[in-house]
This record gives C-alpha cells, structure tokens and sequence, in this order.
C-alpha cells in the first residue's frame, strides 16, 4: 500500500486525473458491448445452438 501511495504521489494530480479518464472510457466500452448483446442477443444465440446441434449429429 505504501508503495502504491509513494507512486500516485511521485506521479501528481495527472495521475489521478487519467485514471478517472480511463475509467469513463472502460465505462463506455462495457456500455456498448451491453447494448451490442442486447440487439443481436438471439442471433447469437441461435448460431451457437446451430454450433452445438451441428457437432453432436
């Protein structure tokens, strides 16, 4: 923890500040990957059905 703490305070405030930048875009990621599954949930998962029904004829 000390070592974590000596770090954030070597590097100054910009380190903080890309940190809460870089958690915003992680945040908008998983909001678009959520939103992508949520549109072609079904076609997904009919093709992975399609898959599993293919390999076990």
């Amino acid at each position: 923890m000390r070592t974590l703490w000596r770090c954030l305070k070597a590097a100054g405030p910009k380190a903080g500040q890309s940190l809460v930048e870089y958690s915003l875009i992680l945040c908008l990621v998983v909001v678009v990957l959520i939103v992508i599954l949520m549109l072609m949930g079904n076609q997904v998962q009919n093709m992975y059905c399609n898959i599993s029904g293919g390999i076990g004829a």
